[in-house]
């Protein structure tokens, strides 16, 4: 099974994507991820990105489509996928269909997470984690059980993303709804495209995606 997930930052589509890849056995395939990698590492690709990820612009499709194919050629040909963060827009949707094509790879599901602007704002711009273990919090909706110790490993240092700031967020989201919110047309032709309501509770989120993908 190999699937695709939609919506804007901060929509949930890591959270979701990492509990298939416990439940389903899945490899979760997000660019976010991959770009920051290349971006802490200093790769010449990491180098390209950085200033463009920083001011909430998207980076070049053909940057995106390389990480993504380079990735598809490591994992096993039985193992299914979920892209995370692309395609982003309509020429990067032809543009990995071709790609995936070419590997005799298709896809099953497209999955849109669908949010509300001004609450997804207030949702990322509040979240931090905690420096050591990486484990997640939010100033208002998820905070430590002590003020300023992490409940998992007991750290003292937390870090927030650079990007996780109202004007690049909001950039980032005008983006998102010119380029990307027109794919619901391109998958819904195809017949693949599902959507669920992202600003619901975590576990309903879950529940409804389970019984789109057949695995409740």
């Amino acid at each position: 099974m190999n699937l695709i997930m939609l919506g804007p930052p901060g929509a949930g589509k890591g959270t979701q994507a990492q509990r298939l890849t416990q439940t389903l056995n899945m490899v979760q395939l997000s660019t976010g991820d991959m770009l920051r990698e290349a971006m802490a590492n200093e790769t010449e690709i990491g180098k390209q990105a950085k200033p463009i990820y920083d001011r909430g612009e998207l980076v070049s499709d053909e940057i995106i489509v390389d990480l993504i194919s380079e990735r598809l050629d490591t994992l096993d040909r039985d193992q299914g996928f979920i892209l995370d963060g692309v395609p982003r827009n309509a020429a990067q949707a032809d543009a990995v269909d071709k790609m995936l094509s070419e590997k005799g790879l298709t896809l099953d599901f497209v999955i849109e997470l669908d949010v509300d602007d001004d609450q997804l704002v207030a949702r990322v711009t509040g979240r931090y984690t905690c420096a050591k273990c990486g484990t997640g919090y939010h100033d208002t909706f998820q905070k430590p059980a002590v003020d300023g110790v992490c409940d998992t490993c007991g750290g003292t240092e937390f870090k927030r993303r650079s990007d996780d700031n109202e004007d690049a967020l909001r950039a980032r989201l005008a983006v998102y709804h010119e380029k990307t919110a027109p794919l619901r047309a391109y998958y819904g032709d195809k017949g693949i495209l599902h959507k669920i309501d992202g600003m619901a509770a975590v576990e309903a989120v879950s529940g409804a995606l389970d019984d789109i993908l057949g695995a409740s």
